[in-house]
């Protein structure tokens, strides 16, 4: 899905206009109204072409498998010009390694560090609108940082794999966006 920058800025400053002050050129909130108006985008795009394949109410493991992938090429195809950066641009990448640091450097930070890093091997290469590994199990999301990131819609979900956060479609099991390294050094 291409994003139109200019358009959804101009938007995003519309939306904050409408609930108060404008937030300034280039904050956070700016960045974070941006964020979110990308996923509500993106959450119009799965539920249309999540509605243009069968759903299977009691399906077997093969049906439903059957869909995930069929949503999974759906989504891949209006997708094909994405790019990493078009959800977790350089703002909202600062804000997540923010989170990290401040959430990591508390009284709790080891054992949270620990509980994502817990069978969190990570992987050399991320490639989006990829599967999420198979070999990968499901990292923690501690509450801690959830509560600081930007709130996600629909079917969507933060996840680690290795030092990198990722922007996962929990339906078509398939990756929308990832960071660079965002742990403290």
């Amino acid at each position: 899905m291409v994003f139109r920058g200019a358009a959804l800025c101009l938007l995003a400053g519309a939306v904050a206009c409408r609930a108060g002050a404008p937030p300034a050129p280039g904050s956070e909130n700016e960045a974070i109204e941006l964020f979110q108006q990308r996923v509500k985008e993106y959450v119009a795009l799965h539920e249309k072409l999540e509605a243009s394949i069968p759903k299977y109410d009691r399906g077997s493991p093969e049906q439903v498998e059957a869909t995930q992938q069929g949503l999974a090429r759906l989504v891949k195809g209006a997708r094909r010009d994405a790019k990493q950066g078009d959800f977790f641009t350089p703002p909202i990448q600062q804000l997540a390694k923010k989170v990290m640091a401040d959430v990591l450097s508390g009284p709790d930070g080891a054992t949270i560090k620990g509980s994502i890093m817990d069978e969190n091997p990570g992987l050399p290469t991320m490639v989006l609108n990829e599967r999420f590994p198979s070999s990968v199990p499901l990292s923690t999301m501690p509450p801690q940082v959830l509560v600081r990131l930007p709130k996600l819609e629909g079917k969507m979900e933060y996840r680690f794999i290795g030092r990198r956060l990722i922007l996962l479609d929990t339906e078509a099991d398939i990756i929308l966006d990832f960071t660079d390294d965002i742990f403290p050094k």
